[in-house]
């Protein structure tokens, strides 16, 4: 009796045995065939950034003071003849998304999945300058079509262009050729406008000999009517421009707006009026023309000191009412307040059009020495690279709009620290507007270093 259980009861323990063997076998089999669990990897690695908050309230602002410089001054007024200015931004990750075949070997799966984790890892703003003879993109004696004679230093007395030889090699990120075509057919029937100072309108003004491969275009149509974008009377230029490549219906657009502030004169009948400068409101323009921009890459920082806000009778406010905090009313509260409203309203913008991508470049470095613009500073070095060739920080060196976009679909372009290491590439003491004695270290030689922050827009605007 005994022994007949115990024979049942090993018959029935090696008959389990039998059914668990067959059905690994039968799911091993399924798993050849058909990487599942490849696929559910790929499918939830996903770059998904939390939003934060801000509070925006005049009376409780409590923003980090920033520590980079606000003092710039009129650098812009040696090469423009306004009051303009400039400030950071960082690099953010960008994550490609890949759909995985059924059919895909699980080889080629984990190669993929490497290279996105690769691509979520890369920080375009870290890495080296290396030589390369493909240098410059266009040429600085052409591209007058686009190129303003103050900024193309091959028209000037300036011998040496070695600094034009340069290409930025980010760490462990693909780094894709600039092609003009390509560019314009990835951006058919899109719409790019850049939002900014005059170092803002250097970015345009390269981004346009890139294009265009410093060739003339008489088939590009000046469509800055469209915009409102045509010269007052008595102005020395309109506020920007704006063009249209018929063959991919692409625009190039460039707004000038040195604090990114919405200004409203408080009597619009009177030139010599003060103006409202609403710290917490985007530009005008930018409010009415979002809808009809495809991609938007902000920068200011340049302007924002005393000297230039009283210069332009600008009056900060914020809720509609003069500041009357004094925390607040210090200049680099009052700029971090604005830099930070605008990356919150222009996420605001993005949440409800799909199509737009939001851009916020850090701020462009000033290389003067022994001195400021007026007061006797240099840049004279014409040695490319002598600070070194690598940036090795995590961290943009623009802390403010680094912090700024961080929690929001608004993306970092950041270019401070490689620009840094290019103090050769300004216009220094060749520039044609310059009075004696007067040095340009705030803007750069075209071609130059402005074009390295294009290649690195056209890279990141592919991860997106």
């Amino acid at each position: 009796m005994k022994g007949g259980n115990v024979g049942r009861f090993l018959g029935g323990q090696f008959s389990f045995f039998l059914s668990a063997l067959l059905f690994t076998t039968i799911f091993l089999w399924s798993w050849e065939k058909n990487p599942l669990l490849t696929n559910l990897l790929s499918a939830q690695d996903q770059f998904i950034m939390q939003p934060s908050e801000i509070s925006v309230d005049e009376s409780a602002v409590s923003l980090r003071s920033n520590k980079q410089i606000v003092d710039e001054h009129s650098n812009s007024q040696i090469a423009e003849g306004r009051i303009e200015e400039n400030r950071l931004e960082v690099s953010d990750s960008f994550v490609k998304n890949v759909t995985v075949s059924p059919s895909t070997r699980r080889t080629d799966d984990k190669k993929i999945l490497t290279s996105q984790l690769e691509r979520r890892a890369c920080n375009f703003g870290r890495g080296r300058w290396i030589a390369e003879r493909r240098r410059p993109l266009y040429s600085g004696f052409k591209c007058k079509q686009w190129l303003s004679d103050m900024w193309a230093c091959r028209l000037t007395q300036r011998t040496d262009f070695s600094y034009e030889g340069y290409r930025w090699q980010p760490e462990n990120c693909e780094m894709p050729d600039f092609n003009g075509t390509e560019f314009l057919r990835r951006m058919q029937d899109k719409t790019i406008a850049f939002i900014g100072d005059s170092l803002g309108r250097q970015q345009f003004q390269s981004l346009m000999c890139m294009a265009t491969g410093g060739e003339d275009m008489p088939e590009v149509e000046n469509v800055g009517w469209k915009y409102g974008l045509v010269k007052p009377r008595g102005a020395i230029r309109p506020d920007g421009w704006a063009y249209r490549f018929p063959n991919t219906n692409t625009t190039i657009l460039y707004y000038w707006s040195a604090s990114l502030c919405g200004i409203e004169p408080f009597n619009v009948t009177d030139p010599a009026t003060k103006s409202a400068m609403n710290l917490d409101q985007p530009p005008a323009f930018l409010r009415k023309y979002v809808d009809q921009f495809d991609v938007v890459v902000l920068n200011t920082g340049h302007h924002w000191n005393r000297g230039k806000i009283n210069a332009n009778q600008w009056v900060m406010h914020v809720n509609g009412k003069p500041v009357v905090n004094r925390k607040l009313a210090e200049i680099g509260n009052a700029k971090n307040f604005t830099v930070y409203s605008i990356a919150r309203w222009l996420d605001s913008q993005i949440a409800s059009r799909p199509q737009l991508k939001g851009i916020f470049r850090t701020i462009s470095p000033r290389h003067f020495s022994n001195g400021d613009w007026n007061t006797g500073g240099r840049c004279d070095n014409t040695i490319p690279l002598t600070k070194g060739n690598e940036v090795q920080q995590e961290e943009s060196s623009d802390p403010v709009i680094g912090d700024a976009v961080k929690g929001t679909k608004v993306k970092l372009l950041d270019i401070t620290a490689i620009s840094e290491l290019r103090d050769e590439g300004h216009i220094s003491h060749y520039s044609l507007k310059a009075s004696e004695g007067i040095n340009d270290c705030l803007h750069w030689c075209l071609p130059g270093i402005p074009d390295t922050w294009n290649e690195l827009l056209y890279a990141q605007l592919q991860c997106l």
